[in-house]
């Protein structure tokens, strides 16, 4: 079923408006029921001097601000004022109580107004000179300027960071040669460098990705404690007189010259010459409980007992095949001990699907020394799953759409960790006439099913990267999509593929087979009126066997290790028609010419080519965040096809797509349909789609006790689709590079989000700014033509999307 928009107005009386009008204003200041000597702080910022580039100003900046650093930081605004402090007010000194404050004066929609105070300045400037230290700025000075006015604060953190110390030196003392063979393997991984600025926290990580290291070379009770760094800031060629070097410091602050240090790295052996932390050891014995509950116990002599390759596997019921827990599990016995195996074997165990918890221990052994014993104890999940969806909308093509998908999971087939998915859909769309009366406007039900081995299944053997989990993918499914007296679409499809990790931000999903068949049976009025006069339409609704292959390249490291911005990427290439043609031609030879493929089926092969580009960048602040996203797709036919089929064709505007047209109505090109059959029926298409979209996304208030955060946000959209070649009927629409501004839909708007932590809702308000097409000034520019007081303008013009989630 198709999410669609839908164009309204919203009314507002003008009491109603004046009201909100009040309510804003009041908020704007809260300082009536403060005490004489008490200002409210209403702004904080930090002003740093020094010779910095502008990025390293920005960043240095953020993290001064932080709450860590600036102890005192103005109340949070909201719509330009501060309604959290207003309601503050309202719920604690005018005693509001009623319905409606017990639902608005919800603690977390409370705050406290910040009443500025001296002795806290001072101590985040003190914080700041220590921060500053740490990321080597020795000589910085954080002074506090403070402005009062009508009780009214206002905090200038005057920053000199003075100049930068650079690493000149790095030199080791590891005695122990086989530790310091190992950190000089590592070297070029280091994150200290000879002319880096000297930062406090880069010491830090150091000590940690060699304590990593380390342990995963063997050295399993290595301590980060063991790791020292010796740090000599004296340059005694900046100093006049070396032995009495505070005097000509000033010498030192003005010279050209950085000021540099040198950094020693030393890895002692422990006092205790008998200790084991830096000693080798070596796995023995693996044991694997697949069924482990929080009552059992790894000795408890009631488990079945069964050997497989490297692994010893205990169990009360027989749920998972041994060889299975084999390919997953990356510890060898009488191999070093490993960090990386470890980390390696839980995310695989993990992967499988079968286990809720995986928790690995390691034991020395009593007869040996230096020898570890591994217990792997697994708690399964719940091995089959129903889950249930429904989805209803409302837009101004129809009065009422519904749809509802079942789905079913069983995670543990044939015991081998192989998943069945089953999912069935079905859906509605009615319509109201002018009349009133209620119609059936579309149906839509289909059948799909997945089958998903934990391996790659090949004829030949293919090495594994031990980091990923190998999947191959079996899919199969039917779906039926009728337009009630206009036309009937039926999709058959399958496909065989395998899915697998290069890494842990990339992840390829290839098909080597793919195989729609689509049926296509018009209404003779539909086919009449609207397809048979457009050579373009009549060749895209006709039946066909789309097949290829298809490959997927996704990035995406959304992580803790990037909580400030992330990225996410996404590249797919398909092609249809080789393999197909090749088969069409192995049966023309077998026949004489006779027969072929295209015509035992009685539909043509669809030759093509596509490919989809998706970039999404992050930026996540405190209680905001901004989103953006550039897209770029593609079809290109070939061979004996002159058009994409139908269900593999380019279509923009809707809640996730360019929120200011409705859906399917934008493009192609400058081209828009007029047509009393285009309202409704909107449904233009094109080969190619450029889109770019920018979010700014923020908090604004907590509903019900917390459980419910409402979610505000502003939002910039461009973009279009286009024809490769001239369509006579569709005048505009074919790409041209010179045409491509004048062609491109800007929209912009307003949105609300409802997050309830598990799932999302969302309305959107868009509006265009430009249009691809002339409008009244002939530039496309609608912006002039905004007339948002007119009613009936802002109903004509105004799109409302709702939709589950976020758009990108």
């Amino acid at each position: 079923m198709k999410k669609t928009t839908y164009a309204t107005s919203l009314h507002l009386p003008v009491p109603a408006l004046l009201m909100l009008l009040c309510l804003l204003l009041q908020a704007c200041s809260n300082t009536q029921y403060l005490q004489k000597d008490q200002s409210l702080l209403t702004a904080s910022s930090v002003d740093i001097k020094g010779k910095l580039n502008s990025t390293e100003k920005n960043e240095l900046k953020s993290d001064l601000s932080s709450t860590s650093l600036m102890l005192q930081k103005p109340n949070q605004k909201v719509l330009g004022t501060r309604l959290k402090v207003w309601l503050y007010n309202k719920k604690t000194y005018d005693k509001k109580s009623n319905w409606f404050w017990n639902l608005v004066l919800a603690e977390r929609n409370l705050q406290a107004p910040v009443i500025y105070d001296s002795a806290k300045a001072k101590e985040s400037a003190a914080r700041m000179v220590s921060y500053l230290n740490n990321q080597g700025y020795f000589y910085a000075t954080v002074q506090p300027k403070t402005d009062i006015k009508a009780q009214k604060a206002s905090v200038t953190y005057e920053v000199n960071t003075g100049k930068n110390f650079v690493i000149r030196k790095i030199t080791y003392d590891i005695p122990d040669t086989a530790i310091a063979k190992i950190v000089k393997t590592g070297e070029n991984l280091s994150l200290l460098k000879v002319n880096d600025a000297y930062k406090a926290g880069n010491l830090r990580d150091e000590r940690e990705r060699l304590t990593r290291m380390i342990r995963d070379a063997g050295y399993y009770k290595f301590n980060r404690d063991l790791v020292i760094f010796t740090v000599d800031t004296l340059n005694k060629s900046l100093f006049v007189d070396p032995l009495n070097p505070f005097e000509s410091m000033p010498t030192v602050l003005s010279a050209d010259q950085k000021p540099t240090m040198d950094v020693e790295l030393s890895i002692r052996q422990p006092e205790d010459s008998a200790s084991d932390l830096t000693k080798l050891f070596y796995l023995n014995k693996i044991y694997a409980f697949p069924d482990f509950t929080l009552n059992d116990n790894v000795n408890d002599t009631g488990f079945h007992t069964t050997q497989s390759r490297h692994l010893i596997v205990k169990y009360h019921e027989n749920i998972i095949r041994p060889r299975v827990l084999s390919r997953a599990v990356q510890l060898r016995s009488n191999e070093k001990y490993s960090t990386t195996a470890y980390n390696n074997t839980v995310n695989r165990l993990y992967e499988l699907n079968l286990w809720q918890f995986v928790t690995v221990q390691f034991k020395e052994n009593k007869d040996t020394v230096q020898k570890l014993d591994a217990f792997i104890q697994l708690t399964p999940r719940k091995k089959q799953e129903l889950s249930a969806n429904i989805d209803l909308t409302t837009s101004s093509d129809y009065f009422v759409g519904s749809g509802v998908s079942l789905g079913y999971r069983h995670f543990n087939v044939n015991r081998a960790a192989n998943e069945l998915h089953i999912t069935l859909k079905g859906g509605l769309e009615v319509v109201r006439n002018q009349g009133g009366q209620f119609n059936m406007q579309a149906t839509e039900y289909g059948l799909n099913a997945d089958f998903i081995l934990p391996r790659f299944v090949t004829p030949f053997r293919v090495r594994q990267n031990n980091r990923s989990t190998a999947k191959t993918r079996i899919s199969a499914g039917f779906n039926n999509l009728t337009r009630i007296d206009k036309f009937n679409i039926r999709t058959v499809n399958g496909a065989f593929g395998y899915e697998w990790n290069e890494s842990i931000y990339k992840r390829w999903t290839a098909k080597p087979f793919t195989l729609n068949y689509v049926q296509v049976v018009l209404s003779q009025g539909f086919k009449d009126t609207v397809v048979d006069p457009n050579p373009y339409l009549r060749r895209s609704f006709e039946p066909a066997f789309v097949g290829g292959e298809a490959v997927t390249y996704t990035f995406s490291n959304n992580d803790i290790f990037h909580k400030r911005k992330n990225s996410f990427f996404r590249a797919t290439f398909e092609e249809s028609g080789l393999w197909l043609k090749g088969i069409n031609g192995a049966i023309s030879g077998i026949t004489s010419g006779k027969n072929d493929l295209e015509s035992l089926a009685r539909v043509k092969i669809s030759q093509f080519v596509r490919g989809e580009a998706d970039y999404r960048h992050y930026w996540i602040y405190n209680k905001s965040s901004v989103a953006t996203r550039a897209y770029v797709g593609l079809g290109i036919p070939y061979g004996q096809s002159d058009v994409l089929p139908y269900i593999r064709q380019f279509t923009a505007g809707g809640p996730n797509s360019i929120r200011a047209w409705r859906l399917r109505t934008l493009g192609p090109g400058s081209y828009v349909d007029m047509s009393p059959v285009a309202a409704i029926f909107p449904d233009q298409t094109g080969d190619m789609k450029l889109e770019a979209n920018a979010e700014y996304r923020f908090d604004l208030l907590r509903l019900f006790g917390g459980t419910i955060n409402l979610k505000g946000a502003t939002f910039l959209d461009f973009g279009n689709i286009w024809m490769l070649k001239k369509d006579t009927s569709r005048p505009g629409a074919d790409f041209q590079f010179g045409n491509l501004y004048k062609q491109l839909a800007i929209g912009t708007g307003l949105g609300a989000r409802l997050d309830f932590s598990y799932f999302v809702i969302r309305v959107d308000w868009g509006i265009p700014l430009k249009k691809p097409y002339p409008t009244k000034n002939q530039s496309g520019w609608f912006i002039n033509e905004w007339a948002l007081g007119d009613s009936r303008w802002r109903r004509e013009n105004v799109i409302w999307n709702i939709a589950i989630g976020y758009p990108f």
